[in-house]
């Protein structure tokens, strides 16, 4: 890069990233069709992870971007504190429609941040509403990601995400991670091992007494490196939450529309929580949008004796934006039509078979697999954590033509639902000669 574009992008801070390395050697993408980037040069790069998670249907599904269009000529906003479009309303009843159990109100956000905060506020004021107001503790799980908002680090477990911010949130507690490599190394799925470590509830329960107001957790966690759930972990939280009265958030930001087979992961695990977290994917990662789903027992505790009161003091300017809410169907739409979130299940088995073959490649500790979603889990350069990871994503864009995701040393995988199994042949092939060429 010259200096003259390097003073050019000096301007942007960019998260999660080591600024100063990037814009040395900066990764751009100018364009994206299908399951590619292409760089400004025109290359074409294999996109891994689906965007960052989100782009389910592929890139440039032209399908959203005639419905943004549209909406945006017709009402390009309306607001949502005491007012409504009716956009807002069809896709309300789409979401509810899809959740499990009784789920079946929705409450609009813009990230899967906004989310996590939501979800803990709505838990907190669920129990003041029920005369509980005791019910302030708010526990999450060690290795679990919520955003990077006050609420969702406090409950998150991912330590470099937390040490430079000071106290947080003070009453929260933590579940033991659900991941143990001497127990669980190359799982194919759900491991065997783990189911006991929800029992663990119990002794935060017995520590904090009738204190809990809320678990939450992801179904299978993503950011920290995808450690899908023991079997049998997620119906005794399940169980656990039951016998102490506590609410089940399920943070599904990742793990929502398709990337697990079904609508949300909760389906697929056969376990209804009480609230589901969700953003990404649904609009296909084209225009931010985010929410909660609560059950209507939560819902209707919020009501005023008078009809005139606020239920929930809470929302954003742009709590279900029109335009959003026209990307959203646009895309509901689209996996419907396609039957995304059944081929889903057929991707998840090319992908499984594909990564595990890694096993023995130079520097694999670990693999894992669960739905869409796999990571390759390298051994860390001594003395420097994470740095092999920072090489391989740069390895993979420059060398292999390949766009990755890494946390830490760990290497994931979450193509688009579109995928084919050459795409993920080659997407796997790639990442065993990154392995291979790594310091």
């Amino acid at each position: 890069m010259s200096r003259s574009n390097a003073d050019e992008r000096e301007a942007f801070w960019l998260p999660f990233t080591p600024n100063r390395e990037f814009k040395a050697n900066p990764r751009i993408v100018a364009r994206a069709r299908g399951m590619f980037y292409y760089d400004e040069q025109g290359r074409e790069l294999l996109d891994g992870l689906a965007g960052l998670w989100c782009s389910l249907a592929g890139h440039g599904r032209s399908e959203i971007a005639d419905a943004i269009a549209t909406q945006a000529r017709e009402l390009d906003f309306a607001p949502t504190f005491q007012f409504a479009h009716p956009k807002v309303f069809e896709l309300a009843r789409r979401l509810a429609a899809m959740a499990p159990g009784d789920l079946d109100h929705v409450f609009f956000c813009n990230s899967g941040s906004e989310a996590a905060d939501t979800a803990l506020k709505v838990a907190l004021g669920y129990w003041r509403a029920k005369g509980e107001a005791h019910r302030t503790r708010l526990v999450g799980r060690a290795r679990g990601y919520h955003g990077t908002n006050f609420g969702g680090m406090s409950v998150g477990g991912i330590p470099a995400n937390r040490r430079a911010f000071g106290n947080l949130l003070s009453a929260v507690d933590h579940l033991p991670a659900t991941y143990n490599r001497e127990h669980q190394a190359f799982s194919h799925g759900e491991p065997e091992w783990g189911a006991h470590l929800a029992d663990t509830l119990d002794d935060l329960v017995a520590l904090h007494g009738d204190t809990i107001a809320a678990v939450i957790v992801e179904p299978v966690a993503g950011s920290a490196g995808v450690l899908p759930p023991p079997k049998g972990y997620l119906q005794r939280l399940r169980a656990a939450c039951d016998r102490h009265h506590i609410l089940l958030i399920f943070d599904e930001v990742i793990t929502g529309f398709g990337r697990m087979g079904a609508a949300f992961a909760s389906e697929r695990f056969g376990v209804v929580p009480d609230m589901i977290n969700f953003a990404k994917g649904v609009t296909n990662g084209v225009v931010p949008l985010g929410g909660v789903i609560v059950s209507k027992r939560i819902h209707d505790a919020f009501k005023q004796s008078d009809d005139w009161q606020v239920e929930f003091a809470h929302g954003y300017t742009y709590s279900g934006h029109p335009v959003a809410c026209a990307a959203a169907l646009a895309t509901l739409d689209l996996y419907q039509r396609e039957g995304l979130f059944e081929r889903g299940r057929q991707v998840e088995r090319w992908l499984g078979e594909a990564v595990h073959r890694l096993k023995g490649a130079p520097f694999v500790a670990d693999i894992r697999n669960c739905g869409v979603a796999a990571a390759i889990d390298i051994a860390p350069a001594p003395g420097s954590p994470g740095k092999r990871g920072h090489e391989a994503i740069r390895r993979a864009f420059s060398d292999e033509n390949i766009v990755l995701r890494v946390a830490a040393d760990t290497i994931a995988l979450g193509p688009a639902l579109i995928a084919e199994q050459d795409h993920i042949e080659r997407l796997v092939a790639g990442v065993e000669r990154v392995l291979k060429k790594l310091s």
